[in-house]
């Protein structure tokens, strides 16, 4: 758990989970191997680990306190989840819940943003009590992309592409586990707030498409007087697709959609000057972000350092 200053916005980082996830060539598979060696002093020791190839992420959620408002962004993997797709994150027993409550109640809270509709996204949307899944945060609006939710709903599974391979068969086999435990529980409870085009939370806040990872992706946009930031989901992986916003992650249902939303969100924050804040970096964090003197390429400027908090005790 971390807590930073934006202006008038207060930031809360809390982790779930921080480690190894496949390695880099797995997750970021248009990165030479050559560039991880080249620009290793901007990947180690948190983006990369060079012994193993380990790509190395955090799993996180950001909360957002503006005048009265609360607003939960991205809520993680969950505990009790059958999760055959990715065996590690089965059937978790962490204190994540216990740690987020001490950043705020959830019953204090009155959004929960899910950027997309993924595992580790939505996972405590819900909790499991008494055999049933239960919304999380009982007074808050869940704001969910309706792309997301018709792409994703089971009862359009034709809808979906075919998988390329056997790692995707498992993970579009998955969706429906997560569907069902995540977000139908919230649709029953009549918390579930569906969007499309560009979305109004507030004067300072609002929801803006960013597909490609899948078709419902979104950005968080925090716009004040005096304050600019990008919440951007899975746009970014890696400080590498900063770097070079063209290179993909293989979890990226559409390649080339999602390459121009990165171009596109990268180039507005160097414009603006908007920090950036990606769901799985470790490290510092957050960044901002300008070019670097070739079209098209860009840099991390400055990081905006948000220290992780302890994680002794959270994953069993």
């Amino acid at each position: 758990m971390i807590r930073g200053d934006l202006n008038d916005v207060t930031i809360d980082r809390v982790v779930e989970f921080s480690g190894p996830i496949r390695t880099v060539a797995e997750v970021l598979p248009d990165v030479p191997a050559e560039f991880w060696r080249a620009h290793e002093e901007s990947f180690v020791p948190d983006y990369w680990d060079p012994g193993t190839d380990a790509y190395l992420a955090n799993v996180q959620t950001w909360v957002l306190r503006r005048g009265g408002l609360t607003i939960v962004v991205d809520t993680g993997i969950g505990n009790d989840r059958s999760r055959p797709q990715i065996p590690v994150f089965a059937h978790l027993q962490t204190d994540f819940l216990e740690r987020l409550s001490a950043v705020v109640r959830p019953d204090d809270v009155d959004i929960v943003v899910n950027t997309h509709i993924h595992y580790d996204h939505v996972g405590w949307n819900t909790m499991l009590v008494d055999g049933e899944w239960r919304p999380t945060f009982p007074n808050a609006r869940y704001i969910v992309p309706r792309a997301d939710y018709d792409y994703f709903h089971p009862g359009n599974e034709s809808r979906m592409r075919a998988p390329e391979n056997a790692d995707e068969k498992r993970r579009f086999d998955g969706i429906r586990l997560v569907f069902a435990d995540s977000i139908a529980p919230i649709e029953a409870s009549g918390q579930l707030e569906l969007w499309t085009g560009e979305y109004a939370i507030d004067d300072a806040f609002s929801m803006a498409p960013a597909p490609g990872h899948t078709p419902g992706s979104s950005v968080l946009r925090l716009a004040t007087r005096d304050t600019r930031a990008l919440f951007v989901g899975d746009m970014l992986h890696s400080p590498a697709q900063i770097m070079r916003p063209e290179w993909r992650s293989s979890f990226d249902l559409d390649a080339a959609t999602a390459r121009e939303s990165r171009q596109a969100w990268i180039a507005e924050a160097a414009r603006t000057g908007a920090v950036v804040f990606p769901a799985h970096f470790p490290g510092p964090g957050a960044a901002l972000v300008g070019p670097d003197g070739r079209e098209g390429h860009y840099a991390v400027t400055r990081w905006v350092t948000v220290p992780p908090g302890s994680l002794e005790g959270s994953i069993t």
